[in-house]
């Protein structure tokens, strides 16, 4: 958790369950649901409790449309002071974290919420799996068993989307990526046309480049985000995690005859759990410990969950506070 690697707490400022809780009623803009959006977003991922949604991502989507309408606000009066044209740009949002965390239901509950709220804004949802290099690619530089790492990435065409997307930049085509084909699918892709709200969720969202040749090498993605939230958890839950959601694949997408681990369905339940923990061990778990748990003190927000994906602490940057 995070006093393991001995954060330096001074960047925080430390809430509990319950401290975080009452940001939906110290904050000055009313938010609530209807049932049939509790139903949408239960829909999303069923093992996800109300209380969930209301005592941790509720107060958080307060927060950040604060942080937004702040940022607008900011970006009307420069427009005005130096007589600029006003762009619609996104204000870019970071999910990261360990594979099985939570990043996706996290993202996607963010994105059902922040579209809830009285403005209507856009919110438009990019995975950085977009930005794998095709499994053609990876096998021709020895690279499958380290799909994930960073070196699997597109890194320079990531940081380009990300780069037009705070250029203003109109309609930008980026690739699709299928879990079930576990590959990028050459035929197919997607355009994002100016979102009010850009979530960008993967792996290396707060990672550094390292497969450019020139000075963008240095580049941190987590530069081009507004705020960054990193999800944290115990080593040993997300194994359990990684392990539960593979056998729940197991027994429901990989039966699809066109999935590439459809090998896997027709094994026994302690066959794959042996296979899960392998794969966790040779590189799942090498990967968090070697380029993803590193990056975690460069996010503006860090959620750390406990059993079931209940988060008991947030842990907030000071510089979001006093800016």
């Amino acid at each position: 958790m995070i006093n393991a690697i001995n954060i330096p707490l001074t960047k925080y400022l430390q809430f509990n369950r319950t401290q975080w809780t009452m940001l939906k009623c110290a904050m000055p803009m009313p938010l609530t649901l209807t049932a049939e959006e509790i139903i949408k977003i239960k829909m999303i991922n069923e093992d996800f409790s109300f209380e969930e949604i209301s005592e941790i991502y509720l107060p958080l989507s307060r927060l950040l449309n604060f942080y937004i309408n702040s940022n607008l606000y900011r970006q009307t009066m420069l427009n005005q002071c130096f007589d600029t044209a006003s762009q619609r740009i996104p204000y870019i949002i970071g999910i990261a974290g360990s594979v099985a965390v939570g990043k996706s239901t996290t993202a996607r509950i963010l994105q059902t919420i922040l579209s809830r709220w009285p403005e209507h804004r856009t919110v438009e949802l990019v995975t950085t799996d977009s930005f794998l290099h095709s499994n053609n690619v990876l096998k021709k530089q020895d690279l499958m068993q380290k799909k994930g790492f960073p070196e699997s990435y597109d890194f320079c065409s990531l940081v380009n989307f990300i780069s037009k997307m705070k250029s203003g930049a109109s309609n930008v085509t980026i690739p699709v990526y299928s879990h079930l084909n576990y590959d990028i699918l050459p035929e197919r892709h997607k355009v994002i046309s100016q979102p009010d709200i850009l979530i960008l969720e993967g792996l290396n969202v707060l990672q550094i480049g390292r497969d450019c040749k020139s000075d963008i090498n240095h580049i941190v993605i987590c530069n081009y985000s507004d705020f960054s939230i990193y999800l944290d958890a115990s080593e040993d839950l997300l194994q359990d995690w990684y392990i539960m959601r593979f056998l729940k694949c197991c027994r429901n997408a990989f039966h699809d005859s066109n999935s590439y681990f459809h090998n896997y369905s027709q094994l026994c339940e302690q066959k794959i759990k042996v296979i899960a923990q392998q794969l966790w061990k040779k590189i799942n778990g090498r990967n968090l410990h070697k380029n993803i748990l590193p990056t975690r003190e460069r996010a503006s927000l860090i959620l750390s969950k406990t059993t079931s994906h209940v988060v008991n602490t947030v842990w907030l940057r000071k510089q979001f506070i006093i800016s």
